[in-house]
């Protein structure tokens, strides 16, 4: 996994934008981050760029598109599989359907809830990229 790669966050909310943007510098996280309020614009650019991106994290409510139909877009791409990005979800709403899909039909790393409080949301935030940037992977 690249540890300097960019951050990819597909989220529709211009204010969680912010909020992720502010907690991520207070949290000392270097990465770019690279904010997506569509899942078709994120697909294009996960199939065209030489980025090659420390994870993932998407909200699972979109419009056009949701998360879950974003990832099984990603697996089924055998180029994108192969890049072996990790891959969660962060979203407000986690219903047991949605936890289900995401793990037994998807590839998926992770299913966390979207705190409404600013310092649980920084904690939930500081795990999953701690962990990561950690984590052996195949591109690392």
């Amino acid at each position: 996994m690249a540890k300097a790669g960019p951050i990819v966050i597909i989220e529709d909310d211009k204010d969680d934008q912010e909020i992720f943007t502010d907690i991520l510098k207070e949290i000392g996280v270097e990465n770019q981050l690279i904010f997506f309020e569509r899942c078709s614009k994120a697909f294009t650019y996960l199939k065209i760029t030489t980025d090659h991106p420390l994870i993932i994290i998407s909200d699972v409510n979109l419009p056009e598109q949701n998360g879950l139909e974003f990832k099984q877009q990603i697996d089924e791409d055998a180029e994108l599989r192969q890049k072996s990005i990790p891959f969660v979800f962060l979203s407000t709403s986690v219903d047991k359907a949605a936890v289900d899909i995401a793990y037994k039909k998807l590839t998926i790393q992770g299913f966390f809830q979207k705190k409404s409080g600013y310092e649980e949301l920084k904690s939930v935030l500081r795990m999953i990229l701690d962990y990561w940037k950690e984590c052996r992977h195949p591109n690392s």
